[in-house]
């Protein structure tokens, strides 16, 4: 083995998210004087069984800050990775885990171990002379993703009476992802015009994700905004539209009812509300319809209308191979939302991403609202070749950074470069 792959030094700073809070970069370097950094994200709505953030608590920042972090990676985790070969990122997030000897990595913190784990792969990247994306899907990696843009912003990521919390336009019927991503922006804007004109100026303000937070109330309302805004910019039928409900956060534990829409549904009534709004608008995407832990209704729901759609597990899996089984037995939803920052490394990602795939499962790539401008989900989604990415509105510099990286590397694969469109969204 050259010694030019050997992890020589592994660095970690805090810095700032884009909600304001502080989060953890790593920085790792090889003995060629290779490097990769990474800076983690980090969600609002989270699934129980999330990788445990490890924060500082306290009062300052709200308990959010990361200097114990920071001093995990180079005291503890640094001391056992250095002089390993980068390109082992097995042996090396097995290494990060094993030492942590927790459930959900709790001793070291999910974020300091993936912001180690995912700056690896990008120094083993550059020491080998390829793009990230190149260097976890080889040859074949050429397959640029469909967005799935969060335009309306409700539940967790808003200030308005929205019980859904994301509202998405999926621009899936076109050629390249440039056209795809240019569609949306043309959407975009027409929606804020259209805000604008019916709710106020207020209504054009921008949520966690880039996405417009209006004072609206009911799931419909949002849904008629994005048709008006598609139909305005001539986008009928080609982009379509998504719903996260992030069911979790409407659930009520004690009633065992979902407050919605100014009302109280059970678990067959939002079903039905479900499937409802897939037959009254062009609906081809639902994630995470019910609480967490409801496998039985997502099974049921996947029963009825998931050959018909894309039924999205995110706070049900958590990208945790575990929970992602368990649902697949069951028959539970046919799509993973993968995130990195809940599992707490690349190799148990990829991991959940093979499983999902050999199930039938689409996989989506995606951020989480608390973001940086590291742009490391472009190349993971290209990089497995999955066909879909969650990256936020196209607005505010760190979801920008996601689409922009997309853009140049469907620049530099040239001819060879395909995107997934239709085929990728059970759609027609």
């Amino acid at each position: 083995m050259s010694s030019k792959f050997k992890i020589s030094e592994v660095k970690a700073l805090e810095i700032f998210d884009s909600r304001g809070y502080p989060t953890v970069k790593a920085v790792v370097r090889t003995e060629g004087g290779y490097t990769g950094s990474f800076s983690v994200p980090a969600g609002a709505s989270k699934g129980k069984e999330e990788a445990v953030e490890l924060r500082d608590g306290g009062k300052q920042l709200r308990g959010r800050r990361v200097r114990r972090a920071v001093a995990t990676i180079k005291e503890l985790i640094a001391p056992l990775i250095i002089g390993v070969d980068v390109r082992k990122q097995e042996e090396i997030d097995k290494i990060m885990i094993e030492a942590d000897g927790s459930p959900n990595k709790s001793n070291f913190g999910g974020n300091s171990i993936l912001a180690v784990s995912i700056a690896c792969a990008k120094a083993a990247a550059e020491a080998t002379d390829q793009p990230l994306y190149r260097y976890l899907g080889g040859v074949s990696a050429n397959l640029l993703p469909v967005p799935l843009l969060n335009v309306i912003n409700g539940g967790l990521h808003a200030g308005n009476e929205l019980s859904i919390q994301e509202f998405m336009i999926i621009p899936a019927d076109f050629q390249t992802f440039k056209d795809a991503i240019l569609a949306a922006a043309e959407v975009y804007h027409n929606l804020r015009d259209y805000l604008v004109s019916k709710y106020g100026v207020s209504a054009k303000n921008v949520g966690d994700e880039g996405g417009f937070a209006p004072p609206m109330s009911k799931t419909t309302e949002a849904l008629d905004a994005l048709l008006k805004a598609v139909e305005e910019s001539g986008y009928g039928g080609k982009v379509y539209l998504g719903i996260d409900c992030a069911a979790s956060s409407f659930y009520d534990q004690k009633s065992r009812k979902y407050k919605i829409d100014g009302k109280e549904l059970d678990t067959n009534d939002l079903m039905e509300f479900y499937i409802e709004l897939m037959r009254d608008y062009p609906l081809v995407s639902i994630e995470d319809p019910f609480e967490e832990e409801d496998f039985a209704a997502f099974a049921e729901l996947t029963r009825r209308i998931g050959d018909r759609i894309q039924l999205v597990g995110d706070d049900f899996f958590v990208t945790n191979p575990k929970r992602l089984k368990k649902g697949i037995e069951m028959g539970a939803g046919n799509s993973l939302l993968l995130k990195v920052n809940q599992i707490g490394t690349l190799t148990e990602a990829l991991e959940a991403a093979r499983i999902a795939s050999k199930a039938g499962y689409s996989v989506i790539v995606s951020h989480r609202s608390g973001e940086t401008i590291d742009a490391a989900i472009s190349d993971i989604a290209v990089g497995i070749g999955c066909g879909q990415i969650k990256a936020g509105a196209i607005a505010r510099g760190e979801r920008i950074a996601k689409y922009n990286r997309l853009l140049e590397i469907e620049e530099e694969l040239g001819k060879s470069a395909s995107f997934g469109g239709k085929r990728v969204l059970r759609i027609g």
